[in-house]
């Protein structure tokens, strides 16, 4: 996935810029065309004569330096870029970019890149566990940038812990295996569906539920960076989507959510519906007001059409997946769930476990296939859950096309 790539490497200033000369030389020798950008920091630790020597193209460090009065340099690199690599990346460049900064060369760039964004940390343990360099890397991991974990080591401060830059090979097979993760569901249409719904009880009171919608969002964010065209049902939340691959429809009640997912349904390889969607709903609505009386108020409630029962009634060639939000044995009725409603997979999660379930930006969750296959996706971001999500997904719809 290396071979024949316009790979942009950014140095920042940290002692791991050294480990930047082996990591541009392997992307060499592997076929990758390299750039590499360098801030004036790192040229104290490195020369930019090594990575020219290595890279066999002009290094770049002063954003006023522009060798072809016939291109801005910053923007030129951007769009030359099929992907885009920091390593090592320290807390300042992360901060930067996270805040919008662009004061030097690299951080110019990076904000102007279309390319995928690969961010490889390199510093001291305490300055990884900082609350600002987590709030930093938490909000990039959210506008759709990748991280290549450190290592745990003994670092150049003298501290041991977690800090140390992946090694060249380490950050290589993230970035391979991830590109070829890019091209999973090329040219396949994903319905996903996400977020509550609000039924309406009066014009200022409704029923609803605590989901953000964050897991199904993610979804349609993994699935259309694998190259799927993704269309996206989502309830009432407050979340954007950026993907040009993903086609969004707002709908409020559970019958709008039926009837969209139904209208998609046909036409779709992939369903999945990550939405807590409401079981009842309120037999009247009323006009005005209900006003405060003396005494109780009972509301009486109908029951919604269930959309996942209704679509794996449906079911021809899609892969139909839904997910099991459960607090009390959820294997048990997850895989209850998964039988009953003729499904493909159930994505299963504890709400009530610590880390997990709605509102979270992180998620515990157990898929189960058809064959009752259990695959336990640990503590992660929701982000990196949905990724492999769909990597059991691919594998599964693989096996069945066998």
């Amino acid at each position: 996935m290396i071979q024949n790539k316009n790979v942009l490497l950014g140095v920042s200033g940290g002692i791991a810029a050294y480990k930047a000369c082996a990591l541009t030389s392997k992307l060499t020798q592997q076929g990758a065309n390299v750039k590499v950008i360098m801030t004036e920091n790192a040229a104290k630790f490195v020369s930019p004569l090594t990575f020219q020597a290595l890279s066999r193209n002009p290094v770049h460090i002063d954003t006023f330096d522009e060798k072809d009065p016939a291109e801005i340099a910053h923007i030129d690199l951007a769009d030359w870029a099929d992907m885009t690599l920091i390593a090592p990346a320290t807390a300042n460049i992360i901060g930067k970019l996270a805040n919008g900064i662009a004061d030097d060369m690299l951080s110019t760039v990076l904000l102007a890149t279309q390319s995928s964004v690969y961010i490889a940390p390199a510093m001291n343990v305490h300055m990884y566990a900082h609350p600002a360099v987590i709030n930093n890397m938490k909000q990039l991991e959210s506008w759709g940038y990748h991280f290549i974990e450190p290592g745990a080591g003994y670092l150049a401060c003298g501290y041991v812990g977690k800090g140390r830059l992946e090694e060249p090979e380490s950050i290589i097979s993230a970035v391979s295996q991830h590109q070829a993760g890019q091209a999973l569901f090329s040219g396949k249409k994903v319905l996903i569906s996400a977020g509550p719904t609000q039924e309406k009880v009066d014009p200022v009171r409704l029923f609803t539920n605590r989901s953000s919608g964050k897991m199904g969002f993610a979804l349609a964010e993994a699935a259309a960076n694998s190259g799927a065209d993704v269309t996206l049902v989502a309830g009432p939340v407050s979340l954007e989507t950026g993907n040009k691959n993903i086609k969004r429809i707002d709908v409020v009640t559970a019958e709008e959510m039926y009837q969209e997912m139904h209208g998609h349904f046909e036409t779709s390889d992939i369903v999945i519906k990550a939405a807590a969607v409401a079981d009842y709903r309120p037999k009247q609505i009323y006009d005005e007001k209900m006003k405060k009386q003396p005494g109780d108020w009972y509301v009486e409630m109908e029951r919604t059409q269930d959309i996942l029962a209704s679509l794996g009634e449906r079911k021809a060639h899609q892969f139909l997946a839904g997910f099991a939000a459960e607090t009390t044995n959820p294997v048990e009725y997850g895989i209850s769930k998964l039988q009953k409603k003729n499904l493909d997979a159930v994505i299963i999660n504890n709400v009530a476990a610590e880390g997990a379930g709605f509102g979270s930006d992180t998620n515990v969750v157990t898929y189960v296939n058809k064959a009752e296959k259990k695959e336990t996706i640990t503590l992660r971001s929701k982000r990196e859950i949905a990724e492999e999500i769909l990597k059991l997904i691919a594998r599964d719809m693989k096996d069945e096309a066998k």
